[in-house]
């Protein structure tokens, strides 16, 4: 790359012009593409029917911008207008190009020509080129050193693993905040020479790109706040400490969906490790010790967890699984996405307390005792079935007859006057029944789906069946 990136040659008279339109402010440029707004002879370009392999950024955002395929602007000064001369009319052929451009799938690999990048994408602050063929981080460089306002980039499902990257002074990351490279299988090198080139790093993405292992940077990344790194390989909980030691500022960090066993880490190291942590997640991760859960605490400023789908938790209820974890993590105000609300917070607690009560003193965790100082010793709760009865002993009555039966309580009066047709020897709508409640009077059964536990049946109730000419 050289310093001239974004320069063009003088404009004359006889060379087809852009004319870049920003605000109120119209810049003439030179078309070194004649001009011309290319696209298929259907009119639609990104429908798959040419070889998209080798193509560059500059024809694509030609074909998918040109005024017939995207004819609306996005607001003020977003508009690109192609000429073919200064007289010609601003109407035809026009591009209309958005803020956020959206160049996924399209089989870029190339940047295409650099004056043209530069004219095209003068006001675009978000990039997305994901899923295309770009290998080279110098084509890479070619485009974001000529996009000077891009504060996101995708670069995902690019083919980057073995491309170097090396620093030429140019500085074309400046106002790079977030930067997606998932499933890239970019090296280790290569990212701290991206996160030296880009001071204002703020969010970078590094999923499924298989790592097992992480490389230490000489160069801390202060600016760095979230780093999502889920759907790799990472074991080892030595590995996932480097990240605290690269990014200090780091305050959330995403684990998802890797191996990690264990948080082994000396408690009074982890408040120094991730000093600004606020938002951790680590849901089916491989965790399986109270203890891991415990080290969470450590972290001086957490605030938000995320851990489901942990062989630890697997054996408990939910109920269980939400309270024990609460009151393990007395700072926590969020976990699995939900509120912890400070009436949760103290049944949570108190309920850690009985949980504990009948462990060995050796096997109770240090959290059990500073709870029982704050909450003194509680009485475990009366084991009491709040369960709904699912079935009663009932006196049905016809009348002389008694007849002690069961009554299933999920069935309906329709089935109860047909379980009885045998008894008392009439058809069911030739016969009444009443419910008889001790102290209550006789209450009918007259809607047929109307199910029996609706009408409060107890053990030693009664039910009296009368013939309906009576």
């Amino acid at each position: 790359m050289n310093g001239a990136f974004g320069k063009s040659p003088p404009i004359t008279t006889d060379s087809p012009t852009f004319i870049v339109k920003t605000g109120n402010h119209i810049n003439w440029l030179p078309c070194l593409t004649g001009g011309v707004c290319v696209k298929d002879a259907g009119g639609d370009t990104m429908d798959g029917s040419e070889e998209l392999v080798g193509r560059t950024m500059v024809q694509v955002i030609t074909e998918k911008y040109d005024l017939d395929n995207f004819p609306y602007c996005r607001g003020p000064g977003t508009g690109v207008v192609v000429l073919t001369s200064p007289q010609s009319s601003p109407v035809k052929g026009q591009l209309n190009l958005p803020r956020v451009l959206v160049l996924d799938s399209c089989g870029i690999s190339q940047a295409g020509d650099e004056s043209e990048v530069a004219t095209f994408c003068a006001h675009v602050v978000e990039l997305d080129l994901s899923n295309n063929h770009l290998q080279d981080w110098g084509e890479v460089l070619k485009i974001v050193s000529n996009v000077p306002k891009l504060d996101f980039l995708n670069l995902s499902m690019n083919p980057l693993s073995g491309s170097q990257l090396e620093s030429d002074g140019t500085e074309p990351f400046l106002e790079l905040r977030r930067l997606v490279l998932n499933n890239t299988h970019v090296s280790w090198e290569v990212l701290h020479t991206l996160t030296r080139e880009i001071p204002k790093l703020e969010e970078l993405f590094l999923c499924l790109n298989e790592y097992r292992s992480v490389t230490l940077s000489d160069v801390p990344c202060a600016s760095l706040q979230l780093l999502h790194v889920s759907d790799n390989r990472l074991q080892d909980w030595a590995e996932v400490r480097k990240f605290g030691l690269m990014y200090p500022g780091l305050q959330s960090l995403i684990l998802a969906n890797n191996k990690i066993t264990a948080i082994d880490e000396p408690q009074e190291s982890l408040c120094r490790l991730f000093p600004q942590l606020r938002c951790i997640n680590l849901h089916n991760t491989r965790l399986s010790r109270w203890e891991d859960i415990e080290r969470l605490s450590m972290f001086p400023k957490l605030q938000e967890v995320k851990v489901m789908g942990v062989p630890l938790l697997q054996s408990y209820s939910t109920m269980e699984r939400r309270s024990l974890v609460v009151a393990q993590l007395p700072a926590v105000t969020l976990l699995n996405g939900s509120v912890v609300t400070p009436g949760e917070r103290e049944d949570a607690e108190r309920f850690f307390i009985r949980y504990h009560i009948e462990c060995p003193e050796n096997e109770r965790p240090k959290r059990y005792h500073s709870l029982v100082a704050q909450y003194g010793h509680l009485e475990p709760l009366a084991d009491v079935d709040l369960r709904p009865e699912s079935s009663v002993l009932v006196d049905v009555r016809f009348g002389e007859q008694v007849e002690r039966l069961s009554l299933k309580l999920e069935q309906t009066a329709a089935e109860l006057k047909r379980a009885l047709r045998h008894m008392v020897q009439l058809p069911s709508n030739k016969m009444r029944v009443f419910h008889v409640a001790a102290g209550m009077g006789p209450q009918e059964l007259k809607h047929g789906g109307r199910a029996l536990h609706s009408y409060q049946m107890r053990d030693g109730d009664e039910i009296v069946v009368v013939p309906k000419d009576l």
